[in-house]
């Protein structure tokens, strides 16, 4: 953590005199997307994952009406056809696993009030009205929901939002043209994983809300650009 803490603090030094106090709140962003830069092969990886799933689905059609009566043979002939391609159902879960550390030294740095030994001077950062180490409900009781730090999080809300709803959109296309040989459970609870990111910027500290808000937005944007 002093590692990350310092990268931080450094270049909110850098910033600083274009952000002002929001200094390191735009250091956060930065950081993330300098974390997605790095996964992006892996994004690209999964967009050709999805399209080579696309080209099996009249071959799943062939294998859905030779086991029609037989569901759980069904799935298992889909599963050996996607062995036999090498096309992994799941290729698309790869970047996000591969995001989660950097996700949880933020929610760690700005959860902790040392850092090293040292007090976390963090903490001192803002976002507007909002500290980076506080919670929603720590807004709620300082002001309520349209104070000055609650109105911060309405705006955070908003995003991740309208981030989530486009999500949902291109998922349930996703399963529904690709999602052969997976439970229906699955297929119909996945795209509303994409609504879990409100959850998580209600619970998590500030400076983690926004990896999660910048990191959505630029899948959102690697979606549209990689999977039209």
């Amino acid at each position: 953590m002093s590692v990350l803490a310092n990268l931080v603090d450094g270049l909110a030094d850098l910033l600083q005199p274009l952000f002002g106090a929001g200094a390191a709140a735009a250091a956060i962003v930065l950081i993330t997307a300098l974390v997605r830069l790095l996964v992006h092969p892996l994004s690209r990886a999964a967009a050709r994952g999805q399209r080579a799933r696309a080209a099996l689905q009249p071959r799943i059609a062939e294998l859905r009406r030779r086991h029609a009566e037989d569901p759980r043979r069904f799935q298992q002939a889909v599963l050996d056809l996607h062995a036999r391609e090498k096309v992994s159902p799941l290729s698309g879960v790869l970047p996000g696993l591969c995001q989660l550390p950097a996700f949880f030294l933020l929610y760690h740095l700005f959860s902790s009030s040392t850092v090293g030994g040292h007090p976390n001077r963090l903490l001192t950062h803002h976002l507007f009205a909002a500290p980076l180490g506080g919670r929603w409900t720590d807004a709620l009781a300082d002001g309520g929901p349209f104070g000055a730090a609650g109105l911060v999080y309405a705006g955070v809300f908003a995003v991740v939002a309208a981030v989530a709803a486009y999500g949902f959109r291109h998922t349930r296309r996703a399963m529904a043209d690709q999602g052969a040989g997976l439970p229906g459970t699955v297929t119909k609870a996945m795209p509303f994983l994409s609504f879990f990111t409100l959850v998580t910027v209600a619970v998590v500290p500030l400076a983690a809300a926004l990896y999660v808000v910048t990191s959505t937005a630029w899948s959102a944007a690697e979606r549209a650009v990689l999977y039209r």
